[in-house]
Parts: C-alpha cells; structure tokens; sequence
C-alpha cells in the first residue's frame, strides 16, 4: 500500500499548511478567549466570597444581638390581663350577670397577680389555684365553690372555671 503523491502538489501543500496554521491560530484565540473568561468568573467567584463571608459576619452579629433582646424582653415580660370564664353555668341556670358578678369576684381576689412577671405568676399557680378553690361565693343566695379546669398563664392569665353547689 502507498501513500498517494500529494506532498508534491502545490495546491494540496497550502491547503495542508493553512489547516495546520490555522489550527494553531484557532488553538491560541481559544486559550485566550478561555483564559479571560476564566479570570472574569475567578474574580466574580472571589468578589461573591467576600460578601458571603460579610453576610455571614453580619448575620451573627444580628442573631447574637437578637438572642440578647429576646432574653431581655423575656425577663422584662409581664401579666397585663386577667382572663376568667365560667364554662358550665348553663348547668345551674345562671343568668349573665350573675356569672359576670361570679367572675367579677374572683378576678379581684387574684388582682394582685397583675403587673408581675411571669415567671414569678407560674411558680406561684398553685397558690392562685388555691385562692380560687377555697372561697364559697354567694350568687342569688345559693353559695357556690369553683373548681379550676384550666390555667394558662402568659401576658393575660386565662382562667376556666367549673362552678358548683356548695
């Protein structure tokens, strides 16, 4: 097997020439081309680290300076209100202003829980439950005792009550 006589022809010389040289030229202007998009995204990549890294900084500073205010707010949190409702007063036959008398009555035997803070009013709801459940209330001359069916106790302190005969 031969190999055919091009190298002897002039026209087929250049052609093979100028695809090599050109081959050469295209390799150069893609290592430039590459090489400038290269630094271009480097620069970018660092420029965007940077502000990740200042972001970070200063999202830790925020959450350190949030985490204080929170422990401040919660040492400063304190009862504003008192909540107090009678759940089965349909089951005496109480008429409303009676149950409001009746919840009236015990609001103002644990007024004092108003204004403290709330730390101070859940160590003590035993006692406020105490208060509540010791104390016969008269209502339409019949005397009737309370029993505490729930306590929640945060800004307002919500109380729900049972009510019966004494």
């Amino acid at each position: 097997m031969r190999i055919p006589p091009y190298y002897r022809l002039p026209s087929w010389q250049r052609f093979l020439a100028g695809m090599a040289i050109g081959g050469i030229i295209s390799w150069f202007i893609f290592l430039f081309v590459f090489g400038q998009w290269q630094e271009r995204y480097s620069k970018e990549i660092k420029l965007q680290k940077d502000a990740i890294f200042e972001l970070e900084k200063d999202k830790e500073i925020w959450q350190e300076e949030f985490k204080k205010l929170n422990k401040e707010n919660q040492k400063k949190l304190t009862v504003q209100d008192i909540s107090i409702k009678i759940v089965n007063s349909e089951k005496y036959k109480l008429d409303s202003f009676s149950v409001f008398q009746l919840e009236d009555e015990i609001k103002e035997d644990i007024s004092m829980m108003v204004a403290k803070d709330i730390d101070t009013v859940y160590k003590s709801s035993e006692l406020i439950k105490k208060i509540i459940e010791n104390k016969t209330h008269r209502v339409n001359e019949k005397r009737y005792r309370v029993e505490v069916k729930e306590l929640v106790i945060y800004t307002t302190v919500s109380i729900e009550l049972n009510i019966m005969l004494d």
